[in-house]
């Protein structure tokens, strides 16, 4: 399935996620995450890894094209720490790849992290994992 979402609501999707990220609103963040029939546990982690370190500079952000692999891997069904299996709620269409930039005194250091993201009634989402059916 191709993405119909327009290059103006891409654009807006990662500057939300951007400027979200920066001043550290993870109000809005998680208001990006797709949480209808999420998991409640998964619903947890994704809240918490969207605001892992929030308030860094951002270095780069964009919305690339998946390649089979990773459709292989968005597709998978995964354990659930009771037990139970998983799946992404939503179809990815892209994935957001976001390098963050750290800066102290004595050291700096980059780190890439990619999520997700899925269309669902012409809005982009990071879609949560939910039971599997």
């Amino acid at each position: 399935a191709g993405l119909a979402a327009t290059p103006a609501q891409e654009q807006a999707f990662v500057d939300a996620y951007r400027q979200a990220f920066e001043a550290k609103d993870a109000a809005t963040l998680h208001s990006l995450l797709y949480t209808k029939g999420a998991d409640p546990k998964a619903l947890g982690f994704y809240r918490m890894m969207t605001t892992v370190g929030m308030g860094a500079k951002i270095a780069s952000i964009e919305l690339v094209d998946l390649t089979a692999e990773d459709r292989a891997r968005a597709s998978r069904t995964l354990p659930s720490p009771d037990g139970r299996s998983l799946k992404l709620s939503l179809s990815p269409v892209k994935k957001l790849v976001i390098r963050v930039e750290r800066k102290t005194a004595d050291s700096s250091s980059i780190g890439t992290s990619e999520v997700f993201v899925a269309e669902h009634d012409g809005r982009l989402w990071i879609p949560v994992p939910a039971p599997a059916r």
